[in-house]
Order: structure tokens, then C-alpha cells, then sequence
């Protein structure tokens, strides 16, 4: 069974130690906190009422992954960037396709969001597949993006619309 609950301090050690156990995974798509600095960084980031980081527990409270909700807004544009991770050695078992159900579904009933967008590297082949089957368009394609590992990162435009996720 595999539950989201919103990321805490007491995550902090199993996060760190899940994060760095993961480096290899990671790399070049996303640089989680690896430190237990970086981690109180990320909590205080989370803290703010526009972000809210997730992650996703499997019944044996061990951390499968982490969900974030950044930059939300709401008002006539009720939206919100997709952000998200997978631990090793829980890639490839479909435990994130479930863990981003829970946090959509959070998102359109619990947030009142009307739309997320998640913004995905063109290399980064298995984000992609995961988002298309969700049901996520892709919208576009944004040069130079993001900062990431040192240098601007491409990425592509991915979008939902609650009334997608409900058809």
C-alpha cells in the first residue's frame, strides 16, 4: 500500500540517506537535497503557502519517492508546476505513476487546482512516458528552461486540466 503525506522533519534521515543512495538515478535530470542542510533548505522552501513537497511511503514506511506542487497560484490561473523523484531501488515498479495519482487527484479536490504543468528534459525518456500515462499533452518545448547541475536545461511542456483527469 503506498500513501503521500506531506514532507516533514522527521523525514529528514531517510531522506538524505534515499537521496544519496539515488545520485545515480538522478543524474542529470534533478539534484534532490543530499545533505542534511539542504534538506532543512528544501523543508523551509515547502513551508511557504505557494509549494508543497510530498512523498510517497509504501507500508513499510520506507520513502519511495517525493511529489512537489511548486509555484501555485490561484485565482483566474489555479495551477501549479509537477515536480518530481523517484529512490532507488523503487524505480520502475509503477509505485510513482501511483504516488502522482494520489498527489493529481490532492491537487484538483483538496488544492482547487485546474491545471498542472510538468516540465520534463527531452532525454529523460521514462518522465515522459510516465506523464503521457497519466494523461499529461505535450504543450511544448521551452529552450534553456531551467537551471539544472550547472548549466540551462531544454525541456518539454507537459499539461493536465482536471477535466482531463476526470475524462
Amino acid at each position: 500500500m503506498l500513501s503521500i503525506e506531506p514532507i516533514q522533519s522527521r523525514h529528514e534521515d531517510a531522506f538524505v540517506a534515499a537521496a544519496r543512495r539515488s545520485t545515480r538515478l538522478h543524474h542529470p535530470w534533478i539534484t534532490p537535497p543530499r545533505s542534511v542542510s539542504a534538506f532543512r533548505q528544501h523543508l523551509a522552501r515547502y513551508g511557504a503557502d505557494n509549494q508543497i513537497s510530498y512523498v510517497a511511503v509504501d507500508a513499510d514506511d520506507a520513502l519511495v519517492g517525493c511529489v512537489h506542487l511548486n509555484e501555485i497560484v490561484h485565482g483566474a490561473l489555479c495551477s501549479a508546476y509537477l515536480a518530481y523523484f523517484v529512490f532507488t531501488p523503487y524505480a520502475g515498479q509503477g509505485l510513482m505513476q501511483a504516488a502522482l495519482r494520489l498527489v493529481i487527484e490532492r491537487a484538483f479536490d483538496h488544492h482547487g487546482l485546474h491545471r498542472l504543468e510538468a516540465n520534463i528534459q527531452p532525454g529523460n525518456h521514462p518522465s515522459k512516458a510516465l506523464v503521457r500515462r497519466l494523461g499529461f499533452r505535450l504543450e511544448g518545448f521551452s529552450p534553456r528552461y531551467l537551471w539544472i547541475n550547472g548549466a540551462w536545461r531544454d525541456h518539454e511542456r507537459y499539461a493536465l486540466t482536471t477535466e482531463d483527469w476526470r475524462s
